[in-house]
């Protein structure tokens, strides 16, 4: 048999060799659990693409998809891909503001979303989607007589299969510091991810991934599902995040593989039940910094080294993973086989010597190991993929700026350091603002922090830091903070002012929006 060359075939080869093997069970908010074996669910996507059929998709149309972690969202993804149409993922949350950006940008043929925030759906597309299909968000969205199953049981006429360069998504990223881009990908791109991630993550048919975060996000998509779908594993998905339930939710889902973000770690930590299961799970990715007590928490509680990785929506597979037999939670790993990077100055462009930072910047093909480009946007693509000035190690490669700084240590493996514009100068010093936030996580009485610049009129810059407490009744002092920092962080790292807050502002996947603590005005209350 022919090997796959688009991610519609590779769904159709797991289809055809593990037709009884089970491919999705869903946990509802009510406990409820709803299973579905590969070739079960495979029919199910033939009935949703009939459906989108009917509604006027075509190869090449793009499908807006408004919903949280729900079946499906993954028939859905599934049915576009099938018929050569695009999915346009987006936050379950998007205002009407969202949603008229989107359909602005994407001009969608269908919209699928949530019937209890239509309302705003509606609104943001003032007449501009000839369909909107609204849903429960449960397994009856799979049921006869749903909106995604409504019509008839007539098949649609597929003249021509997708081809591996055909757009299958775009992705808008997290817009944590400039108004979201949107990441246009392909059919290549996911069949390059799911056998990618596969073979990092050890996966094999009799595997299952645990899928908490988001849907609409790279991760549960590119790590999660892609893989499963790639050896014929299995993935149990719930509706929401509990971080209290979520030991118990593995367990009952019967997982062998997880991957997380820091923040939700620290949530499932700090909210962790006397009755909580002892994991035994076999593997467990998480990405940004984690302080190493939380990390060997986290290893406890999973019965697990947990490996940290570096990757972006625009990179589809990581680029760095820690090592299985000696994770370090400080380092983002060594880079990964097939992948090769430079890192260079943000200034000269020139490479820097082991230990300075640089901006990790990644050879590949666009459309295949690297994103397409983003859409409509010839500055960004410009500035994604400059000209260095020097040659790719492989004909056809271009140069991705991934836009973050990272540092080769002495062993070969990279620490992050931080977005470029994280980096600030205190009187003439450079300063990581996420390493000074890695460093805050491990002080008394910190659950998690976010650390912003500051002008200053003889340094130029100075950190000033927003904490969460871990015990929000006895939240740590000014003073006590400050007698932490000038113990552990050198002078120009050292915060020059204190807020004590409930929550930071984040993203749906965990990103601190920093822009919105840079707003607040010096000594705003906590929100």
């Amino acid at each position: 048999m022919e090997s796959p060359q688009t991610f519609a075939d590779l769904w159709d080869r797991a289809v055809r060799n593990h037709a009884d093997h089970t491919f999705l069970l869903f946990r509802a908010d009510s406990g409820a659990v709803s299973t579905w074996t590969y070739a079960e669910f495979d029919a199910l996507v033939e009935d949703v693409a009939a459906r989108l059929s009917a509604c006027g998709v075509r190869p090449g149309s793009p499908v807006h998809v408004v919903l949280r972690n729900c079946p499906a969202f993954v028939a859905l993804w599934l049915a576009t891909s099938r018929l050569g149409a695009w999915m346009v993922p987006v936050d379950p949350a998007s205002s009407a503001r969202d949603v008229a950006r989107h359909v602005t940008r994407t001009r969608p043929v269908v919209t699928v979303c949530a019937a209890a925030r239509q309302a705003a759906v509606r609104e943001g597309a003032d007449g501009r989607v000839p369909y909107v299909l609204p849903l429960t968000e449960t397994a009856a969205d799979l049921a006869p007589g749903s909106p995604l199953r409504a019509a008839p049981r007539s098949r649609p006429e597929r003249s021509a299969r997708p081809r591996p360069e055909d757009r299958i998504a775009v992705m808008f990223t997290s817009g944590t510091t400039s108004e979201p881009k949107a990441v246009e990908l392909t059919q290549r791109n996911y069949l390059h991810v799911a056998t990618v991630m596969a073979d990092l993550s050890g996966l094999g048919p009799t595997d299952r991934w645990y899928v908490c975060l988001p849907l609409f996000h790279a991760n549960a998509q590119y790590y999660c599902f892609a893989s499963a779908i790639a050896v014929g594993a299995s993935v149990g998905l719930t509706a929401r995040f509990t971080a209290s339930r979520w030991p118990h939710e593995v367990t009952e889902l019967g997982a062998t593989h997880a991957s997380l973000f820091a923040a939700p770690i620290r949530m499932i930590l700090a909210r962790r039940r006397a009755d909580a299961p002892a994991l035994a799970l076999r593997h467990v990715w998480f990405a940004q910094n984690l302080a190493r007590g939380q990390w060997a928490a986290l290893a406890e509680l999973c019965g697990v080294d947990p490996r940290q990785i570096y990757g972006m929506t625009e990179t589809l597979a990581v680029v760095t993973a820690a090592p299985p037999d000696d994770p370090d939670p400080a380092r983002i790993g060594a880079v990964v086989p097939g992948r090769h990077v430079v890192l260079l100055d943000p200034v000269t462009g020139r490479a820097v010597p082991d230990g300075e930072p640089g901006v990790l910047t990644l050879a590949g093909r666009r459309g295949r190991d690297l994103f397409q480009g983003y859409l409509d946007d010839p500055a960004a693509n410009t500035h994604a993929f400059p000209d260095l000035g020097f040659s790719v190690p492989e004909s056809g490669q271009v140069w991705f700026s991934t836009g973050d700084l990272v540092r080769r240590e002495a062993d070969g493996q990279l620490s992050f350091v931080g977005r470029t514009d994280d980096v600030i100068k205190v009187a003439g010093e450079n300063v990581s603002l996420t390493e000074v936030e890695a460093a805050l996580a491990e002080a008394p009485g910190v659950l998690e922090a976010a650390v912003v610049a500051a002008p200053d009129p003889v340094r130029d810059h100075v950190p000033v830091a927003y904490v969460v407490p871990s015990d929000p009744e006895h939240p740590p002092t000014e003073v006590g903070l400050d007698a932490w920092a000038a113990e552990h962080l050198a002078p120009a790292s050292r915060p020059r002012t204190w807020t004590v807050m409930d929550a930071l502002p984040r993203t749906s996947v965990g990103k601190i929006r920093r822009f919105r603590l840079a707003s607040k005005p010096e000594g705003a209350p906590p929100c």
